[in-house]
């Protein structure tokens, strides 16, 4: 009897930590912003147009061997050049199509569309 009580006890405790794991994992997923980035890459920037709320902040990483800016066509925002892993970072507050480059290599462009 002991015994029953004993393993009914520790399947108990497991079903609630499991229920409490899960829980928190799904609250927390729900609650955390998607990363948003655009990678500079070979050149060119991936993705090349990126759909978001407004509100949402977007980071560039340059992941070429050589030096990359991002300017906004508008001058909304202006990186300094970027070295290899360097990263660029713009909270986009009002609706609008933002239309980009690397200043440097002005044939990579890019586009951000806030909804």
């Amino acid at each position: 009897m002991r015994k029953t009580l004993h393993l009914v006890a520790i399947a108990a405790l497991s079903v609630s930590v499991l229920a409490t794991t899960t829980y928190r994992s799904v609250h927390a997923k729900a609650d955390e912003k998607p990363a948003l980035e655009v990678k500079i890459e070979n050149f060119a920037f991936a993705p090349a147009t990126l759909t978001v709320s407004a509100g949402a902040q977007v980071t560039w990483t340059n992941k070429d061997d050589i030096p990359h800016n991002i300017v906004e066509k508008g001058r909304a925002f202006k990186s300094k050049a970027l070295d290899t892993g360097e990263k660029f970072s713009y909270t986009f507050d009002k609706p609008g199509t933002y239309e980009y480059l690397c200043s440097i290599h002005p044939t990579m462009t890019g586009k951000v569309i806030v909804k």
